[in-house]
C-alpha cells in the first residue's frame, strides 16, 4: 500500500501536469488566461457565464506568422497535438472545463473536438469556420437559437458581427481577473503594413480615364451672395455681409484611403450590454473598410493597450481585427488620457502614411486618473493638458490629427469629450441609448471614407480700395485678418463629398457716389486632391453690389439670412450652456425661448426653410432638456454640446437617441453618410 504522502505527491503531478498543459495551449495560441485572484467564500470558482461576462483586460490578436491552413511545419499543428490530450475535458476557446450537468450545451464538431456551445458560435459569427484545434474546414457550423432580447430589442440575425444577448451582473468583487500574458509593445509603433502603392495607382488612373470629366466633379463650386443687391450711394454701411458658399465634390468610385485608429473604453462601467453592443459596432467598421485602408485599435481602462498596429484590412486582417475586437472585456477604470497618448504615438510613429487621418473616441465614464490633475486653481480644467501635441499642435507647422469623440450613455464627461474633439477638430456625437452606437460610427465612418478635399484654405481679399474687412464668422475653424485689414484666411483642412460651407464675412461699406456697380471682393481657394496629390487653385467671381442713388426696400438675400440664424441658434445654445452650468437654468430657457422668437420673424423661416425648421425644433429640445438640474446634468449638457459641435464644424454629428436624416439632427448629413446609415440599420 502506498502512504498518504504518495498518494498527495501523485495527485499534485497531476494537478500541475493539468496546469502545465493549460500554459502550454495558452502560449502557442497566444490567447488570454483568465486567473482568478480570489475565490468565492465557499471556495468556488465563479461559472462560465462570470467569465464569458468579464475577461481580462486585453487579449492579443492572433500573430500573422501562424498560417490559415494546416501544413507539415505549421505551429499550429503541433499546438493541436498537445491539445488532444485534452480537449475532450477542456474548451480549447475559453479554456474552462466541459463536463455533462453543468448547465452550458457541448457542441462536438465533424472533426470530434468538442468546445462551449456560445464560443464556438462566437467564433462562429465572426466567419471563422475552422476548428481552432486541428484547423480543418468544417461544413456543418452551429446554428444560433434565439436568444434573449436585451433591453435595446435589437433583433439578433446579423452574421458578421458579434452576438449581442444580455450580459450577467458584474461579478462579485471577490473574482479578479487579469491578463496572464500579454507580448510587450515595442518602444516605437512603426510596424504599420505597408501601404498598397500599386493598388492605389491602379484607381488613379483609372479615374483618370476621362480626365476633363473627373477634374469638374472633383472640383469645389464657390458661390458668393451679398446681403443686398445694391446700397444708396450717399449712404455708409457698416458690417455688411458677404456669404461664401463651398459645395465639395461630389463622391467619384474611387476614393483616399484612411488609417483609422479607435480608441475604446472598456472600464469596469462597460459591462454586459454596453460591450456587446461596442463589439458589434467596431465589427461593422471593420466590414466596411476596404483592404487599402488601415485600422488600429486600443482599448483602455485603468491602462492603456495596442490591441494590434496598424494593419491593412485585407480578409486575413478583418479576421484578426475582429477576433481581437471579440477578446475585448470589462475590467478597471477609466484613463482617457493614457488612451488618447497611445492612439496618437499609433499616428506619429507609423512608417507610411494614407492620405486621411482619424481618430474615433468612444467612452461611457469620468477620467479617474488625469483630469483632477488638470484643473489647479481654474474653476474647468485645462483640457489641452490632456491631448497629446501632435494631436493638438501648438503651431500650424505641426500635423493635427481630429479625434471624433463619442460620450455614451448618461454618465461620461461631456465637458471632457467635447473639448477633446474641439481642441482636435474632431466632432462630438453624444449617444443616448444604446440601440444607436452602431449608427453614430457609421454615419461617422461614411464621412471618413469619403474624404474629397484635404488642407483646404480659403482666402478673401477686398478688391475696392476704400473697403475693409469688419470680422470673418466661420465658427471654430481657425480664421485670422490680416493687419490692414484687407484680407481674411480661413482653414477648413478636410472635406467630405458633398459637404457644404458656409462663412460670412462682414466688410465696412463707404459712401461712393460713383454710378454703376461696386466691387468688393473676391475669394481664392487653395487645396490638395487626396487622388492626384496635386494642388488645385480656385477663383470666384468678383461680389459686386449697385450703388443707387434712391434707398429702395431691398430684400435680405435668403441664403445670408438662413446662415445668420444659424450663428445665432449656436450663440443662444453657447449662452444657454454658460447660464445652466451657472445654476440659472430659468435664464438659459428664457435664452433659448428669445433666440426662437427671433428665428420665427425672420425671412428665411418665414419661406419654410428647412435648416430654419429643424433650428426651432433643436432649441425646442434643448429646452425641454433643462427641465430640471437632474434632467440638464443626465443628457442636457451632452445634447447641447453636441449641437454646438455640428454647427461650429457644420458637420453631422449623433445626439440624442437618433441620426436620423429627416429629424432636426440631419442637417448636415452627407449623401456617403446616409449610405453607411442604411447598410447599418440593414444589418440588424
Amino acid at each position: 500500500f502506498r502512504s498518504r504522502k504518495e498518494h498527495f505527491e501523485i495527485w499534485v503531478g497531476r494537478e500541475m501536469g493539468s496546469k502545465w498543459r493549460k500554459a502550454k495551449l495558452a502560449l502557442g495560441m497566444k490567447l488570454c488566461v483568465h486567473v482568478p485572484t480570489a475565490v468565492d467564500e465557499d471556495g468556488d470558482l465563479p461559472s462560465q457565464s462570470e467569465r464569458l461576462c468579464d475577461g481580462a483586460l486585453l487579449s492579443p490578436a492572433v500573430s500573422t506568422e501562424v498560417p490559415l491552413s494546416p501544413t507539415p511545419s505549421a505551429h499550429g499543428l503541433r499546438v493541436s497535438r498537445s491539445l488532444s490530450r485534452s480537449s475532450k475535458k477542456t474548451c480549447s476557446i475559453c479554456l474552462a472545463t466541459m463536463k455533462c450537468g453543468d448547465g452550458h450545451a457541448i457542441f462536438t464538431a465533424e472533426c470530434s473536438h468538442s468546445f462551449h456551445y456560445q464560443c464556438i458560435v462566437s467564433n462562429v459569427k465572426h466567419g471563422n469556420q475552422i476548428c481552432p484545434v486541428c484547423r480543418a474546414k468544417w461544413k456543418e457550423i452551429p446554428l444560433q437559437f434565439p436568444t434573449r432580447i436585451s433591453p435595446v430589442n435589437l433583433p439578433q440575425n446579423n452574421a458578421l458581427m458579434t452576438i449581442i444577448r444580455q450580459q450577467p451582473a458584474r461579478p462579485s468583487s471577490n473574482w479578479h481577473i487579469t491578463p496572464l500574458f500579454r507580448p510587450p509593445e515595442p518602444a516605437i509603433f512603426d510596424d504599420d503594413d505597408f501601404l498598397d502603392h500599386q493598388a492605389q495607382l491602379v484607381g488613379m488612373s483609372s479615374s483618370n480615364s476621362n480626365s476633363e470629366d473627373c477634374d469638374f466633379h472633383r472640383t469645389i463650386k464657390i458661390q458668393t451672395f451679398p446681403e443686398l443687391p445694391a446700397v444708396p450711394q450717399s449712404n455708409s454701411y457698416n458690417n455688411f455681409s458677404v456669404l461664401v458658399h463651398l459645395k465639395a465634390p461630389v463622391f467619384q468610385t474611387r476614393r483616399a484611403p484612411v488609417d483609422l485608429v479607435t480608441v475604446l473604453d472598456i472600464s469596469g462601467s462597460m459591462v454586459g450590454t454596453k460591450l456587446a453592443l461596442l463589439k458589434r459596432a467596431m465589427g461593422f467598421v471593420i466590414q466596411n473598410l476596404s483592404p487599402n485602408d488601415r485600422l488600429s485599435v486600443v482599448a483602455f481602462s485603468s491602462m492603456a493597450c495596442r490591441l494590434f498596429p496598424l494593419r491593412r484590412m485585407s480578409d486575413i486582417g478583418r479576421h484578426q481585427a475582429l477576433q481581437a475586437v471579440n477578446s475585448l472585456a470589462a475590467n478597471g477604470g477609466t484613463n482617457i488620457a493614457e488612451g488618447l497618448r497611445k492612439g496618437a504615438k499609433v499616428m506619429e510613429d507609423r512608417k507610411e502614411k494614407n492620405s486621411v487621418a482619424s481618430i474615433i473616441l468612444l467612452s461611457d465614464g469620468q477620467d479617474t486618473y488625469t483630469i483632477n490633475d488638470l484643473g489647479g486653481n481654474r474653476k474647468e480644467p485645462n483640457y489641452h493638458l490632456l491631448l497629446p501635441s501632435s494631436i493638438h499642435g501648438h503651431d500650424n507647422a505641426g500635423f493635427k490629427i481630429p479625434v471624433h469623440a463619442f460620450g455614451f450613455g448618461n454618465d461620461h464627461d461631456a465637458l471632457l469629450m467635447h473639448s477633446i474633439s474641439e481642441i482636435s477638430g474632431g466632432t462630438f456625437s453624444f449617444i443616448e441609448t444604446e440601440a444607436v452606437m452602431q449608427d453614430a460610427f457609421a454615419q461617422c465612418i461614411g464621412g471618413l471614407l469619403s474624404v474629397v478635399v484635404k488642407d483646404l484654405q480659403v482666402h478673401a481679399e477686398c478688391v475696392h480700395p476704400s473697403l475693409f474687412i469688419a470680422s470673418l464668422r466661420a465658427g471654430s475653424y481657425p480664421n485670422r485678418v490680416s493687419a490692414d485689414r484687407r484680407s481674411g484666411f480661413i482653414d477648413v483642412r478636410d472635406l467630405y463629398a458633398d459637404e457644404e460651407r458656409d462663412f460670412l464675412i462682414s466688410v465696412d461699406i463707404p459712401a461712393d457716389f460713383s454710378t454703376g456697380e461696386m466691387p468688393l471682393m473676391k475669394v481664392r481657394c487653395a487645396y490638395n486632391d487626396p487622388f492626384t496629390k496635386e494642388t488645385v487653385s480656385l477663383d470666384s467671381e468678383e461680389v459686386r453690389i449697385g450703388r443707387c442713388e434712391m434707398g429702395g426696400r431691398e430684400t435680405v438675400s435668403v441664403e445670408v439670412d438662413r446662415q445668420r440664424n444659424r450663428l445665432r441658434a449656436a450663440e443662444a445654445m453657447a449662452r444657454a450652456r454658460s447660464s445652466a452650468e451657472n445654476g440659472d437654468l430659468a435664464g438659459a430657457v428664457s435664452i433659448l425661448e428669445s433666440s426662437r422668437r427671433v428665428l420665427s420673424d425672420t425671412v428665411s423661416a418665414k419661406s419654410g426653410d428647412r435648416l430654419c425648421v429643424a433650428l426651432d425644433a433643436e432649441l425646442k429640445e434643448m429646452q425641454e432638456r433643462m427641465a430640471s438640474r437632474h434632467v440638464y446634468e443626465a443628457s442636457g449638457r451632452a445634447y447641447i454640446l453636441s449641437g454646438l459641435s455640428s454647427h461650429s464644424w457644420q458637420r453631422a454629428t449623433a445626439r440624442g437617441d437618433s441620426t436620423d436624416s429627416s429629424s432636426l439632427v440631419g442637417a448636415y448629413q452627407t449623401p456617403s453618410m446616409t449610405e453607411m446609415l442604411n447598410r447599418s440599420r440593414a444589418t440588424f
